[in-house]
C-alpha cells in the first residue's frame, strides 16, 4: 500500500520529473527555504554525492545578514554557492526549485546564483 503524497510533495515530485528529462548529466542546484532560512545545495544525481552547499546558516553569512528569512538572504546564499560551486568544478547546472513558487527569496537566490558564474 503507497502512501499518499502531501501537495508539495506532488510538486516537488512534477518538478524532479521535469529536471531529469533536461538535465543532460548537468548536476542539480537545489532550493529549500524555510520561514527563518533558506538553503542551497549542487547535487549530482548520477553519483547521489553533494558538490557544493551553502546556507543563511554558514558562518561566512551570520554576520552580514539581518535575518535568513528575506531576499537579501536568499542573494547572499546564492553568490555564496555559486562561488563554492565554480570551486568544485560546476559552472552548468539545472535549477530545481523545489516545488516553490519562482518569487522573492528563490528568484533572488537564482539571479545572484547567475551573476555568481553559474549557467542555468
Amino acid at each position: 500500500m503507497s502512501a499518499k503524497l502531501s501537495p508539495k510533495e506532488r510538486r516537488q515530485g512534477r518538478v524532479r520529473r521535469a529536471l531529469r528529462l533536461r538535465a543532460q548529466g548537468r548536476p542539480r542546484l537545489s532550493v529549500h527555504r524555510s520561514h527563518k532560512n533558506i538553503y542551497a545545495q549542487v547535487i549530482d544525481d548520477d553519483k547521489g554525492v553533494t558538490l557544493a552547499a551553502a546556507s543563511s546558516l554558514d558562518p561566512d553569512l551570520r554576520g552580514k545578514l539581518k535575518t535568513g528569512g528575506d531576499t537579501n538572504a536568499g542573494s547572499e546564499v546564492g553568490k555564496l554557492i555559486a562561488e563554492r560551486a565554480k570551486k568544485a568544478g560546476v559552472s552548468d547546472v539545472v535549477f530545481d526549485r523545489g516545488g516553490y513558487i519562482y518569487h522573492g527569496r528563490v528568484k533572488a537566490l537564482a539571479d545572484a546564483a547567475r551573476e555568481g558564474g553559474l549557467n542555468f
